[in-house]
């Protein structure tokens, strides 16, 4: 029978770290020194709060007296009314235009990256230079904010639907190809040189080995960026003015915090349904 090596657990790691190395005996200073450590940090830590919160005029102590008071005022304001009830007929409208919006965006975007993914991947990617070009482009397009694309995209589009469709595509084009890339990276190079043994060429490589093996995490990742961008497209709508984001934009300002807070609740049922549905997919197809 095999012996069986047995780790050590942090606290015996510890003790020994806490044993002077000259003379193997155990030193009650290391925990001292330690504990002074993360002290030092933690008022280091508090003192930079308190300079930040001097330097811009920030009050904690009357923020955190004021959280009762505020979320007392948004439960009684934001709370939906009878005559509330009678705007469903704009919101949902605009809920729906919406939810397409982000359904569109995500798979028009995964298609494109998953033909960058494919081509640029260090395993079955085409060589030379793709690799690198297609990384760099995934990370130049992810790392820009959603929001920073819908403001130049304004310039260029004006308040619009296509504005909203294409900052979200161009978001999730960069965060998608990234995620192919390593799931067709991470895949099994067996099938792959397999078939190159075979004769097969690039397509039917692509066709037999690589589209199988990674279609299950390919769906799971567009089915994330959906739930992702019906979030992101509301905060998009109040810039482009368009979608569930300019109703409650409307409302908002209009002093109708009533109709607003009934936004914001089919909002969150529209995520949570969304939500349930790309989860049951999911266990359906892993």
């Amino acid at each position: 029978m095999m012996e069986r090596t047995l780790q050590p657990s942090g606290l015996v790691a510890g003790l020994r770290a806490g044993k002077d190395r000259r003379h193997g005996q155990y030193d009650p200073s290391f925990f001292a020194r330690r504990t002074a450590s993360l002290v030092a940090v933690a008022l280091v830590a508090v003192a930079l709060g308190a300079l930040s919160g001097t330097y811009v005029g920030f009050d904690f102590v009357q923020a955190i007296l004021d959280v009762p008071s505020g979320f007392a005022w948004m439960a009684v304001q934001f709370a939906p009314s009878l005559p509330s009830f009678g705007k469903l007929g704009t919101i949902l409208p605009a809920l729906g235009s919406t939810i397409l919006a982000s359904i569109a965006s995500s798979c028009t975007a995964a298609v494109l990256a998953y033909i960058v993914a494919v081509l640029g991947s260090r395993t079955v990617g085409v060589g030379g230079p793709v690799p690198l070009i297609a990384r760099g482009i995934a990370s130049l397009f992810r790392n820009i904010p959603v929001v920073a694309w819908a403001f130049i995209l304004l310039f260029s589009f004006k308040q619009s639907e296509f504005t909203g469709f294409f900052a979200l595509f161009l978001t999730s084009f960069g965060y998608l190809t990234r995620c192919f890339l390593e799931s067709i990276d991470e895949m099994g190079s067996g099938p792959v040189e397999a078939l190159r043994a075979a004769g097969a060429t690039y397509g039917q490589i692509v066709a037999q080995a690589v589209i199988p093996m990674s279609i299950t995490s390919v769906v799971s990742w567009v089915l994330y960026m959906i739930e992702t961008n019906i979030r992101d497209a509301t905060l998009i709508g109040l810039l482009t003015g368009t979608g569930i984001g300019f109703v409650f934009d409307v409302y908002y300002k209009s002093f109708r915090y009533d109709v607003a807070g009934l936004v914001i609740l089919a909002i969150i049922l529209a995520v949570v349904a969304c939500e349930l549905t790309s989860n049951f997919v999911r266990r359906r197809i892993l």
